[in-house]
């Protein structure tokens, strides 16, 4: 199976390679492309290659264009249940797809055709920029699954042992990885020898490399969820502790009382961090009105300010190495209240709605 959008030109290339891979072993076998609705002359081409070869393809009409869904389309609409998922440019070799096949069954959910396991090759000429793009993508991805080369798109399953599609929430290309870390599938790796494609151009852009950061940004949260909350969590919480000092030192500058300086710079930086969160640690939650929202984050930050303030004005009025080094005092009201405002943030502010559990 292959998802498609505009490969008229190796439609009939990838055909004859698959039919060579698989027929000549005795493998009974159908080619279905996964069309994102191309207007490219695809349905012709593959309606005259039906007439001597089991090829057949499913237009995805009035449907959000997404390789990903492509993919979970055809494996719906496979005739069977052993599906080997490819891309329609000949990067990937059909002459593995047997070896893919062979490797399922037993401790093995999903066999993934490798680019990087040994005995593997790419072949052409990448650029530095392009190999450094796929390691660094391969890099953040290994905390997710152990295995060589986990963005490839490359693989077959027995569509049997896949989780429910309601479990999954894929974005772009990796669909092998959302399937892999959602399903917990266990996972055969083989070596292939990749190409680049020879005709046609390739859909990867900056819009896709965003789309993969988004994708392990959900499947991050899925496999680690508080980690994957606090991380981001705490980066915004570092920068509105720059705004934070930044307006308790500006307002002693220019003659404001250190208590009223550390009043209103907590303000500042709670309205920074609301912000923030809402577009960076909690984005894949319910957009709440604004206005509603600053408000829960402010109620929240109340209690909060009670703990900054409360720590602040008890440690500078009460001890005297912090009414010397009210510094050190600042930072440990700020982190009284950093826990308690995760905690607020996470179950109270930015709620995930029921089905959102787990996204």
């Amino acid at each position: 199976m292959a998802p498609t959008f505009r490969e008229v030109e190796n439609l009939p290339a990838l055909a004859e390679a698959v039919r060579s891979a698989l027929a000549e072993r005795g493998l009974d076998w159908e080619l279905l492309l996964s069309d994102d609705d191309s207007d490219d002359g695809s349905e012709a081409v593959v309606e005259a290659l039906a007439k001597r070869l089991p090829v057949r393809i499913e237009v995805r009409r009035d449907r959000p264009r997404d390789l990903s869904l492509a993919v979970l389309d055809g494996v719906r609409h496979a005739r069977f249940d052993r599906v080997c998922v490819m891309d329609a440019d000949l990067s990937h070799p059909p002459e593995r797809i047997p070896d893919l096949l062979a490797a399922l069954g037993g401790d093995c959910d999903l066999a993934l055709g490798s680019r990087y396991a040994p005995g593997a090759e790419i072949a052409g000429d990448w650029g530095f920029f392009r190999r450094l793009n796929s390691r660094i993508a391969t890099l953040l991805s290994r905390p997710l699954l152990s295995c060589s080369d986990p963005m490839s798109g490359f693989f077959a399953v027995d569509r049997r042992r896949l989780p429910d599609r309601s479990r999954l929430c894929p974005i772009g290309y990796k669909i092998a990885l959302e399937l892999i870390v959602r399903g917990r599938l266990r996972v055969r790796e083989v070596p292939i020898a990749f190409r680049d494609r020879s005709r046609g151009a390739s859909k990867m852009n900056w819009r896709e490399q965003r789309n993969t950061l988004i994708h392990l940004g959900r499947l991050y949260r899925f496999r680690f969820p508080l980690l994957a909350r606090l991380f981001p969590f705490a980066l915004v919480g570092g920068s509105g502790f720059v705004v934070d000092s930044a307006s308790y030192f500006g307002l002693q500058a220019v003659g404001a009382h250190h208590l009223l300086a550390r009043f209103a710079s907590f303000w500042a930086a709670m309205s920074w961090n609301w912000c923030l969160n809402r577009i960076v640690t909690f984005s894949d939650r319910p957009r709440a009105p604004r206005a509603l929202q600053w408000s829960r984050f402010a109620l929240a930050s109340l209690v909060a300010l009670g703990l900054n303030f409360g720590a602040y004005w008890a440690l500078t009025s009460t001890v005297g190495f912090f009414a010397r080094e009210r510094f050190l005092a600042f930072v440990l009201g700020v982190a009284a209240a950093s826990s308690f405002n995760f905690v607020a943030a996470n179950r109270l502010v930015y709620r995930r709605s029921p089905s959102g559990a787990g996204r």
